[in-house]
């Protein structure tokens, strides 16, 4: 098996390309593994400034099959062309699959470097794949191995301790452009109840803001201020709502945009400033908002550009460590995917040993005779995969599984990849009969115990 990810983030594309790309993004998993047979598996990780598939495919030559059918589904469900779509997207493959993943999820690909959000949305992006049936055993791995990353990150460096956040940075600008700064004092109104929503009332509350209005479209407010604090505003009371707000922020990304005309409108009469912060990947709010009388808009352009940078040294040894936590789930990877040639390896060896084994029981029963004889060819089988199965390992750790593999079919006709070899035919083989050992031993097993030394003759 092998890993591959298909990226789109904001160093690479504008937001708006991302937010269009995402469209339909839950569903790209389910359809890609349903319609074809060169994807093993996928788990999507979409946020404010990303769009990432990471999958799997059976083989080598089935990588390119696999970002071809992932390309294909991503512009049937966006509308945008698959040469658009594909050029959109950098595709990773090897061990530049880990490094990358685990550098999103410890915030160093950020727009504020060393976030702590993104964390949580790949371990939520892994349990989402879970749960529809879409991640494979791989994958599960990459993402586990991502999360922990992340933590070590956290707990080995600055980063950790410095709690910047795309909301905490967007807040500060509004606190830098705002005339009165104190967030004690403010009204404010929240367009949404996901991640983003939850991480802003947390930060909002740390900020002494307590006057909080959250609307939500999906009708979810009431459930999330019951849980996170604030009033929930419903539909007829939003207009009244926002006509009294300091500060209107967006993290719902809905398809219903709030166009400038619907903020002149609802505060009409109104002379007091309004801080407008757009959050939204897909914007909640025309961008013409901007341009009215007394509002400031922050977009998520605008806290990309006001992030601070962070010390080289903390950066450096975050790197690090993301790069020596890559290159170890690699070499893990690698020693799985040899597994596999280890276990066809001692599965044929065990064949070849069964049938002389076979012989000898017909020739002289199950006598101790035959004991001995079973106990010697077995030790001497252990001590002839010795090398081989140690070989394996190295070869694993240089990436030269396929040389394994391929050695192994040249000199012993064992094809790993074929799960019908008279390897596995063998394998898991019931206590033998033994021919010839007189009345009604057909039904009889031989009780050899293998493990016991040879007796003295």
């Amino acid at each position: 098996m092998v890993l591959l990810s298909l990226v789109a983030t904001h160093s690479d594309v504008d937001l708006e390309t991302v937010a269009r790309l995402s469209i339909g993004a839950p569903q790209v998993p389910s359809v890609v593994l349903a319609d074809d047979r060169t994807v093993a598996g996928a788990v999507v990780l979409a946020t404010c400034n990303r769009f990432e598939i990471y999958a799997e495919a059976p083989t080598v030559e089935d990588v390119e099959a696999a970002r071809s059918a992932i390309i294909s589904t991503i512009s049937e469900y966006s509308g945008i062309s698959e040469q658009s779509v594909s050029s959109s997207f950098r595709t990773h493959t090897g061990q530049d699959v880990a490094e990358h993943l685990f550098a999103v999820g410890a915030g160093l690909d950020s727009a504020v470097i060393g976030e702590r959000e993104i964390a949580g949305q790949v371990r939520r992006a892994l349990i989402e794949a879970q749960g529809s049936g879409a991640a494979s055993g791989s994958l599960v791995r990459l993402f586990q191995a991502a999360s922990k990353t992340a933590k070590d990150v956290g707990a080995q460096t600055a980063l950790g301790s410095r709690g910047r956040s795309i909301v905490s940075v967007a807040l500060e600008l509004g606190s830098d452009i705002s005339a009165d700064p104190d967030w004690s004092r403010k009204s404010v109104v929240l367009f949404g109840t996901g991640a983003y929503a939850g991480a802003t009332v947390a930060a909002l509350k740390d900020r002494g803001c307590t006057d909080i209005s959250v609307f939500s479209s999906s009708g979810r407010a009431e459930a999330f201020v019951a849980s996170r604090g604030g009033t929930a505003v419903s539909a007829a009371g939003l207009a009244d709502a926002l006509g009294q707000a300091d500060v209107v922020i967006g993290c719902s990304g809905s398809d219903a945009r709030i166009d400038a005309a619907d903020i002149e409108r609802v505060r009409a009469g109104s002379t007091s400033p309004l801080l407008v912060i757009d959050l939204a990947l897909s914007h909640d709010f025309d961008p013409a908002v901007g341009l009215l009388d007394d509002v400031e808009l922050i977009t998520l352009e605008s806290v990309r550009a006001a992030a601070p940078d962070e010390q080289a040294d903390s950066l450096v040894q975050a790197s690090d460590l993301v790069r020596d936590a890559a290159r170890a789930f690699e070499e893990q990877q690698s020693a799985r995917a040899m597994n596999a040639s280890i276990v066809a390896l001692r599965r044929h060896t065990q064949s070849v040993l069964d049938s002389e084994m076979e012989r000898v029981r017909a020739q002289h029963g199950c006598t101790a005779a035959a004991e001995e004889v079973e106990f010697a060819l077995r030790r001497m089988v252990r001590q002839l995969l010795h090398v081989p199965t140690v070989r394996a390992r190295e070869l694993a750790a240089e990436g030269r599984q396929e040389d394994y593999e391929a050695a192994l079919q040249a000199l012993y006709g064992i094809d790993v990849t074929q799960p019908g070899t008279p390897a596995d035919a063998t394998a898991d083989r019931t206590p033998r009969t033994m021919p010839g050992a007189g009345a009604g031993a057909e039904d009889a097993a031989c009780p050899v115990d293998r493990d016991r030394p040879a007796r003295g003759a």
